[in-house]
């Protein structure tokens, strides 16, 4: 029976020491479909133009612009795996909204050179709002960041450091530990995680008003992660509950999520904060 109980013993912390060694490769998914670029915004009819700017680091990135009726800019962080090119439907949408979208591939995605680390898609998402801001000349108060799962992190990150028009975090996970301790609760988690993503804490810095978007549905980030972003988000904040998985939801339900979205935006313009 020891030698039972020594086995079991040895084969958790080998357990546990693999997670702790492979967290990193367990979240960014960068080869998940893919790395090459299948398609591009003209496969939508759209215009674009390839953007590559560099991190303060030293790291080449890749982007799109893709540019729409209006003044507004979307500066677009996608989720945790794949590359820009499988978010056309998501670029559709925000066209269909008047507004323009810059889209990047963090490092490690896509175009984009280098290795993806936490800190990493911090400096690339600095990066990216710097290249719109600085060297695209557009005024921070026309940005609207956003981020989607794993992207609200960076999102809100960007929202907490600079005065962008507004902040929308779409299906996030408050933290990396929170939403980890759901997934292996046999695993001693807040110990083991060296990665945080804490869009939650992020977006409490914030001064931004904040859109939150979450299905009650979705299957990966439970619903109650919305909720306490968005208690976490300072005034003006608004919710919108739309229904379907975490990876289709903005499809599924894609009448409420355009009509929620588009009166957002027509808050944002009745504050007079758009310019």
């Amino acid at each position: 029976m020891f030698k039972l109980l020594l086995a079991g013993l040895a084969c958790y912390l080998l357990l546990v020491l693999v997670v702790y060694l492979m967290q990193a490769r367990m979240l960014y998914l960068a080869d998940v479909p893919g790395r090459s670029l299948d398609h591009t915004p003209a496969d939508i009819g759209a215009e674009y133009r390839d953007e590559s700017f560099e991190t303060a680091d030293g790291v080449r990135l890749h982007g799109w612009y893709v540019p729409g009726h209006s003044d507004r800019v979307l500066l677009f962080f996608h989720g945790n795996a794949g590359n820009i090119s499988h978010r056309l439907e998501s670029i559709r949408q925000f066209l269909q909204l008047g507004l323009s979208v810059f889209i990047i591939d963090y490092r490690g995605y896509g175009r984009s050179e280098g290795r993806t680390t936490e800190q990493g898609i911090y400096r690339d998402a600095e990066a990216a709002w710097r290249h719109l801001t600085e060297t695209n000349g557009i005024p921070e108060g026309r940005v609207i960041v956003f981020g989607r799962s794993m992207g609200a992190s960076a999102a809100a990150y960007v929202a907490a450091r600079h005065r962008p028009l507004a902040l929308i975090v779409e299906s996030s996970f408050t933290s990396v530990p929170d939403i980890a301790r759901e997934y292996y609760p046999w695993l001693p988690v807040r110990w083991l995680s060296r990665l945080r993503h804490s869009a939650e804490d992020f977006v409490r810095q914030s001064k931004a008003p904040v859109l939150v978007i979450h299905s009650r549905d979705d299957e990966i980030v439970p619903f109650h992660h919305g909720e306490a972003i968005f208690a976490a988000a300072n005034k003006p904040r608004t919710f919108i509950e739309i229904r379907g998985g975490h990876n289709d939801a903005f499809l599924r339900d894609e009448q409420n999520y355009l009509a929620g979205l588009r009166s957002f935006l027509d808050e944002l313009s009745s504050a007079g904060q758009s310019p």
